[in-house]
């Protein structure tokens, strides 16, 4: 399904459903379709709002990890969204991370899957090889457990950003900042109740990773998805969507008071 991409301000986003805020982020790499399934299902619950993130169109001074975490708290504020559920996949995870941390008065609950701020393998130390189809080819195929996950449209979309030389040094700038970015010694003054899903076969932010944020972050809690990379709202949406949508319902039972 087709969704409108609407205009506010300098923001440009998709904004579905209503009821409380699901804001989801992106990745590097990531693209709206990325969570198409999660959308779909999620409009029927909440307000699903995903801004398109300026990964290559801020200047190179600002293209960084906190400069994105700055351009949401901005789309936030524009949109007046208060008690926020918020997503990132990946590098948008990490740029949630780093919003809540500054502005945790906006967020109720943190959502994270495969996020950076703690380790990460990139692209590898020959990355990016413009002009080299095949060798895009392999590294988009990494995400996923199943390499039929990257579809051609998939492969030319990250082929097409890399072969050009502005978008490359940008990735680069972003992927660079995200490793410098590493947030270990503050993730303990995350109060916000937060859900970890991530995928087994994860080799990019591998499973120790998770287990990692699981022990830093107080209130969290932490699920493993067999069969599944780097970004589980794509591979095995149903089962993803099942674990979120609990774990949202949760937070909205009424508090127990013993007698």
């Amino acid at each position: 399904m087709e969704y409108e991409i609407k205009q506010h301000e300098k923001f440009r986003f998709i904004e579905e459903g209503s009821g409380e805020p699901l804001v989801l982020l992106h990745g590097l790499f990531g693209t709206l379709s990325n969570f198409k399934d999660l959308i779909e299902y999620f409009r029927h619950h909440n307000r699903v709002l995903v801004p398109i993130l300026p990964l290559l169109d801020m200047d190179i001074l600002h293209t960084s990890v906190v400069g994105l975490a700055k351009y949401v708290h901005k789309f936030l504020e524009a949109k007046d969204l208060r008690d926020v559920h918020l997503l990132g996949n990946s590098l948008g995870g990490h740029v949630a991370l780093v919003h809540t941390l500054k502005h945790p008065e906006r967020v109720k609950s943190l959502i994270l899957t495969g996020s950076s701020g703690l380790f990460e393998n990139g692209m590898g130390d020959s990355y990016p090889k413009r002009g080299d189809y095949e060798y895009i080819r392999k590294k988009t195929e990494l995400t996923f457990y199943d390499p039929k996950t990257a579809t051609k449209e998939l492969v030319d979309e990250v082929y097409s950003i890399t072969n050009n030389r502005m978008k490359a040094i940008k990735i680069i700038a972003l992927a660079k900042s995200a490793i410098r970015n590493n947030l270990g010694e503050e993730l303990n003054q995350i109060k916000q109740p937060t859900l970890l899903v991530w995928g087994n076969n994860d080799t990019i932010t591998p499973p120790f990773v998770a287990k990692e944020f699981h022990w830093l972050i107080p209130n969290s809690e932490l699920h493993f998805v067999d069969k599944c990379g780097h970004a589980p709202m794509m591979e095995v949406p149903d089962e993803f969507n099942a674990i979120l949508h609990k774990f949202l319902e949760k937070l909205n039972e009424p508090a127990t008071v013993s007698s």
